[in-house]
């Protein structure tokens, strides 16, 4: 773990943490090997992370026309053109290990219309990207577009919804200075061999 700050704000210990906040956060350190700093600096919150972790998990594990990897590369691509140097790394990480390729994030945070992704999910972060920096120049001919790549309108709510959670983790973290942990850089670097 770093040394320097992880955030502006006080980051309460993990001991003096409700027992629910504390559970949540050692199930991810026993799943990652760490706990993500967005979980230590919004739990100077509960209540507010309790909403957060709730909404993220609505969204992020749900069932839906949109595979893991795509749900990632929302994040990414939008945190990207927001400027939101953790969730563009810790989630470039997530994108990395969902897709076993270890170049796809740097390519979808940086432009995503050049990245080696399909133009179905070019399409996808074009309306992501679109909605979460001009908003109100969304047009029916967008969401067309996503109907034409083969989206449904539940599919398109899922990309817009987590447009807009992002928007607030990616002001929350400016907001906060939140600090990436070390291991998100390395992680999915090395692509993992294929299971026999």
């Amino acid at each position: 773990m770093s040394e320097k700050p992880i955030s502006k704000y006080p980051v309460p210990e993990l001991a003096d943490l409700p027992e629910d906040m504390r559970e949540t956060m050692l199930a991810v350190q026993e799943k990652a090997g760490f706990i993500p700093n967005v979980f230590l600096t919004l739990a100077h919150r509960p209540d507010e992370f309790r909403a957060f972790i709730a909404y993220h998990d609505a969204l992020m594990l749900r069932e839906s026309g949109l595979s893991k990897a795509e749900r990632e590369m929302i994040v990414v691509a939008t945190s990207g053109v927001n400027r939101c140097q953790y969730c563009a790394v810790a989630h470039g990480a997530i994108l990395r290990i969902h897709t076993r390729n270890p170049q796809i994030a740097d390519q979808v945070v940086i432009h995503h219309p050049t990245a080696d992704i399909t133009d179905r999910q070019k399409a996808m972060l074009d309306f992501s990207v679109k909605l979460a920096r001009t908003p109100e120049a969304l047009s029916e001919s967008d969401y067309q577009n996503l109907r034409n790549h083969g989206f449904s309108d539940e599919d398109i709510w899922d990309i817009g919804a987590i447009t807009a959670l992002f928007g607030l983790s990616n002001r929350m973290a400016h907001l906060t200075g939140m600090r990436p942990n070390d291991e998100f850089y390395l992680m999915g670097r090395t692509p993992r061999a294929k299971k026999s």
